[in-house]
């Protein structure tokens, strides 16, 4: 592991994409086998920090590139996922178009082409996070606490076009700023927990209860699911939840058991890539073949080979032919990397 690398983030975003394994394979498998357990109530209780939690962590390392020149920021924010987003797009469309089982190649290839505009299955995080990336610089001149106002009220709106970009952009643009205008509280707040373990265990003891209230009781207004999600209250759910992940990575550094979370952090855009097959292969064989009856056990199983499959795939492919699954060729890129740019994008988002 690099030195270069703070743990404490590379925890923040080893929970953050388990969490979005796991709800994948939780609700995959309790759909397939019609139950549910555990696993879906933790998903339940994340609900509400689960995605603003990545955005967040993605707007931290923001300010260390926004001011660099177009061609260098657009290489490291824009082209960097945009090449993993069309390369996984393809892997991922092969699997699903259905032309293995004799569909209509002309829908296969019309479903292929609208995923340019549309994000394409698990892959809408990576297509939305260089829009922000690159919205954020345009809009750099703003002043923060205009922009990050604009941003909340646009989260608010609860905007429904019925296209996924527009939509989860203005759900979840206020927390990757955030993310970004709040770096040094948030710095200083995983510092602190750290330096008073016991302050923040119960800290995170009294936010885990209150999370919960919000996240179980049903919202007294028509149209919302639950107290998390009402206007206003849906901000303050993804912010404090966002604050507990940094807490609870922050303590984790202090753990040795806890090392292959920070390996998952340090390695989640494998694991955010590739979780997808290992998933639906693990699920259908245990569905099919009734290898597991118990949906707790069924899930959890899912969740590991979910998150260990892309990790060994990497491993496996790091210094072979397919090691461009994983990572970006040269040629694939804008311009030539200083080691300054090459230590960011290796702590950066994903």
């Amino acid at each position: 592991m690099r030195e270069s690398r703070i743990a404490w983030v590379d925890n923040a975003k080893g929970m953050s994409v388990i969490l979005v394994v796991m709800m994948h394979s939780a609700l995959g498998v309790g759909e397939a086998m019609g139950d549910e357990g555990l696993l879906h109530w933790i998903v339940a209780f994340a609900k509400p920090f689960r995605i603003p939690g990545f955005f967040f962590i993605a707007g931290l390392f923001l300010s260390r590139g926004i001011d660099r020149d177009w061609r260098a920021y657009l290489d490291t924010k824009l082209v960097h996922f945009a090449y993993f987003y069309f390369l996984w797009l393809f892997v991922q469309w092969l699997f699903k178009s259905g032309l293995w089982s004799g569909a209509d190649p002309l829908n296969a290839f019309r479903q292929l082409a609208l995923a340019t505009i549309e994000p394409f299955g698990t892959l809408w995080f990576i297509y939305l996070l260089p829009i922000f990336f690159v919205v954020a610089k345009l809009l750099r001149g703003v002043p923060p606490p205009i922009l990050l106002l604009a941003a909340a009220l646009l989260e608010t709106a609860r905007i429904e076009s019925g296209w996924t970009a527009p939509d989860e952009f203005a759900a979840r643009f206020f927390f990757f700023l955030a993310g970004h205008m709040l770096a040094p509280q948030v710095f200083a707040l995983a510092e602190s927990a750290r330096r008073a373990p016991r302050a923040a265990l119960t800290w995170l003891l009294g936010w885990a209860a209150a999370e919960a209230a919000l996240a179980f009781s049903p919202a007294p207004i028509a149209g919302y699911s639950t107290l998390a999600s009402l206007p206003l209250m849906s901000l303050t759910a993804g912010l404090a939840g966002a604050a507990a992940v940094i807490a609870g990575a922050a303590l984790a550094c202090d753990l040795p058991a806890m090392g292959w979370l920070r390996y998952c952090g340090a390695n989640s855009l494998a694991i955010y890539l590739g979780f997808f097959l290992p998933m639906a292969a693990a699920r259908k064989l245990i569905v099919d073949h009734d290898l597991v009856a118990n949906v707790d056990m069924a899930s959890l199983i899912v969740t590991l080979t979910a998150v260990g499959g892309p990790l060994l795939l990497q491993k496996m492919t790091k210094r072979g032919r397919f090691r461009f699954l994983f990572e970006r060729p040269a040629f694939f890129r804008l311009a030539a990397r200083s080691r300054e740019i090459e230590r960011d994008a290796r702590q950066d988002a994903l």
